[in-house]
């Protein structure tokens, strides 16, 4: 009976200290491929607003900051095999991703449109998207919305937006779909982008899009998704958001409170 409580009291010490993590090093998967959010340099630093709040986090917590790139739609899995503590890449909190992790509090919410040439025609009904070529990212939420609401178009899925932007300007699609902020970034202000527009309206239905974009964190890290709200809400009381905030867009990025 000794031996048995021994036993017992050694895997309760164990397991008690292995729950209490200390997180001082927290380790954020990002993308690098979804300007101005995140996006790859010459000299392979990545760079953008994702990259900025990950590091203004990190020091609201006095904690090292490592950033991880991970190609889009290995996000989550890389997530749940442990190769980084959380994900912050522009990621939609949704109920279908609710039931894989969890997520933090929003840090930002931004709409999801459709861009096309200047003067294309352009209606939200499945029928007039019959046979139109729709770009999008893979397993995005933009991806979920145009295959739900247009099963008859031909949807081309990329690897990143920038190769639907490619396209786009290549003529092999007629639409692109993505946050509003990144085909500004992206498509509008880079060299030609005179030559396309926004169509369509803002796309907010939190049935596709969430309720903004958080940071995904294992549902075993409560403690982590805790610390990093806090964080959040101390980044944007003390100005540090808005600082960040202002380095890459002219308008306000978080929404409503």
């Amino acid at each position: 009976m000794k031996k048995l409580t021994l036993l017992l009291a050694t895997f309760t010490f164990a397991f008690g200290t292995a729950q209490a993590k200390d997180w001082k090093e927290i380790r954020f998967g990002i993308e690098g491929a979804y300007p101005p959010f995140s996006q790859t340099e010459a000299d392979g630093t990545v760079t953008g607003f994702d990259i900025d709040i990950a590091n203004a986090l990190c020091e609201e917590l006095n904690a090292k900051c490592t950033l991880i790139k991970q190609d889009w739609d290995g996000m989550i899995p890389a997530l749940l095999a442990r190769k980084f503590d959380g994900i912050i890449a522009t990621m939609d909190i949704t109920e279908d991703r609710l039931k894989k992790v969890d997520f933090t509090n929003k840090y930002q919410h931004i709409p999801a449109r459709f861009a096309a040439k200047k003067g294309a025609a352009f209606e939200a009904t499945n029928a007039f998207m019959k046979g139109k070529k729709i770009g999008v990212q893979r397993a995005t939420s933009m991806d979920k919305y145009v295959s739900d609401n247009f099963p008859s178009a031909e949807i081309k899925r990329y690897g990143t937006f920038d190769e639907a932007y490619l396209d786009l300007k290549a003529g092999r699609v007629h639409y692109i779909i993505a946050d509003s902020a990144s085909i500004s970034s992206g498509l509008l202000a880079k060299a030609g982008g005179d030559k396309f527009d926004f169509v369509g309206p803002k796309l907010t239905d939190p049935k596709w899009f969430g309720h903004g974009a958080g940071i995904a964190t294992r549902k075993r890290d409560k403690d982590l998704t805790e610390q990093l709200n806090k964080a959040i809400a101390a980044i944007r009381a003390n100005g540090t958001y808005k600082k960040i905030q202002d380095k890459y867009f002219t308008f306000d990025i978080y929404g409503e409170e």
